[in-house]
């Protein structure tokens, strides 16, 4: 009976943390309706509460490990579930692959402590590298999502040959090599170790699972061994990817245990249960006033009180917008200042709130937000023109950001908000350069921002050439994207320090 409750609460475990991970993989590939139903999954990723100050949803974390033990690394957070995914592929190669090993605890809380002075002092290229669920947003939006978005134009186009046309194409290209890179390793490395040895990640390099393994040190809920009918023949250690069960004397480390429940349907004694922790003297004084509760109902309970704990805060608004198509061959001008999403507030509230997770920059239908290379804004997105512009009615970057990074801003307030100003180069100026009209850039402002003016030339002739009201220019960059000259458009946008309101 009580092998029938194990394998029940490990197969409740197993599908929640499917639907945590699917959910979350679908989020970052952009698939359409998802945001709608889904999006909270993001908000109740650990990090991005921590980053956003949402303390309900910490509350409810650390509540849930408290009653549970660290069930959030092998249920909600993506990152875990995809080592054990790796975990899993490795134990079909080799079983019984794993043995007891001791606390790397040093190295952990010396992670730990450069990770929170690196969060406080706003020095993004650590906090973005360590956050694991930024790390694994990063895999699906460099890794996944050009295969994704390949397999839906591949859909569109048989489709188009019956004159459907329920999936549109999608844009295909590299926003960042390095992120591409960074992105590969995040894969390859967590990986290989989850592959050889389990959570060796999560328990010695994650900073959220060295934080929560202080709460699950006293969880109420335990795996625990009973020594009488323990053999000793170490199959629970053998299996336990986290190397927490030490099976020759019988101790279970509970601040490495993520609850996966391998252990507790590989013993074939029964000597392994999880339930609340009852010490030896309350144990004596309560065997014969123990009231029977049948094992079918107490592994319902408990799975039922997993799923209401983590999902007890679900709330999110989604849009659908299209993008328009990108011009060729325009290269990215060099700006004194970069330009942050309408919501972000300034560069510096988004270098010091972002955790570089890349949700935003997939979720942005016009391609204008790509990962930065600054040092110091390392992966956070930034906004550029090339294949694209900020609709004024677009605010899909602020409805999904987990972390307040970009805050909730509405369509009808965007116009209003001032990201930059658009900065006019006449050497790159198709009238200065060769006499003909243009004027693509003050026909298409939206907020008519740029009037067409005379100026003499240095040959002298007489064109009329785009002037720029800084004060009205609300930096969309509608002008830069359009402008025809090539490779470096006439006309591009620099951004403001801190945006402005009308």
């Amino acid at each position: 009976m009580k092998a029938n409750n194990n394998h029940l609460l490990r197969i409740i475990r197993i599908v929640l943390a499917t639907f945590f991970f699917v959910a979350v993989t679908l989020l970052f590939l952009g698939a359409w309706g998802v945001n709608l139903w889904f999006g909270w999954v993001a908000k109740v990723q650990f990090l991005p509460a921590l980053m956003a100050l949402d303390f309900g949803i910490l509350v409810v974390l650390i509540i849930l490990t408290l009653l549970f033990g660290r069930l959030y690394c092998s249920v909600i957070c993506p990152l875990g579930v995809m080592q054990d995914i790796f975990g899993w592929l490795g134990r079909k190669s080799k079983k019984n692959r794993y043995s007891y090993s001791l606390e790397k605890r040093v190295l952990r809380y010396t992670i730990l402590g450069v990770f929170v002075v690196c969060l406080i002092v706003g020095f993004a290229p650590v906090t973005t590298l360590l956050a694991p669920y930024s790390a694994y947003g990063r895999i699906v939006n460099s890794l996944f999502r050009p295969l994704y978005d390949l397999l839906n134009n591949l859909i569109a186009s048989i489709e188009s040959n019956y004159d459907s046309y329920l999936f549109s194409e999608a844009e295909i290209w590299m926003r960042s090599v390095t992120t591409f890179v960074i992105a590969l390793l995040t894969l390859i490395i967590p990986g290989v170790l989850a592959w050889r040895h389990g959570r060796t990640y999560c328990n010695t390099i994650c900073p959220v699972g060295t934080i929560l393994s202080f709460f699950a040190r006293f969880s109420l809920l335990r795996v625990q061994v009973d020594e009488s009918k323990c053999n000793k023949c170490s199959l629970c250690e053998k299996n336990c990817k986290a190397a927490a069960i030490d099976s020759k004397n019988g101790k279970v480390d509970y601040s490495r245990c993520v609850v996966c429940g391998d252990c507790l349907t590989k013993c074939k004694h029964g000597a392994l249960s999880y339930k609340p922790l009852i010490h030896s003297a309350e144990k004596a004084k309560s065997t014969h006033s123990e009231v029977p509760v049948s094992p079918e109902r107490r592994a319902v309970l408990t799975g039922a009180a997993m799923l209401i704990g983590t999902a007890a805060m679900a709330q999110a608004k989604i849009k659908v917008d299209g993008g328009l198509a990108a011009l060729e061959d325009k290269q990215t001008p060099r700006r004194q200042t970069p330009i942050v999403p309408p919501g972000a507030l300034s560069a510096r509230h988004m270098q010091r709130h972002c955790t570089a997770c890349q949700l935003c920059v997939s979720a942005c239908p016009n391609n204008v937000l790509r990962p930065s290379s600054d040092p110091l804004r390392f992966m956070q997105p930034e906004m550029s023109f090339e294949r694209g512009y900020c609709r004024p009615e677009c605010t899909h970057c602020s409805q999904v950001c987990p972390t307040a990074a970009i805050k909730p801003i509405r369509p009808e307030d965007k116009p209003l908000i001032h990201v930059g100003h658009a900065v006019w180069i006449a050497d790159n100026c198709i009238p200065v350069r060769n006499g003909d009209t243009c004027g693509a850039c003050a026909r298409h402002c939206p907020v008519e921002a740029i009037q067409m003016v005379e100026y003499t030339t240095r040959e002298g002739r007489m064109v009329l050439v785009p002037a720029v009201d800084s004060e009205r220019c609300i930096g969309c960059g509608k002008c830069e994207f359009l402008c025809p000259a090539r490779p470096f458009s006439a006309i591009y946008v620099e951004g403001n320090e801190a945006h402005h309101i009308e």
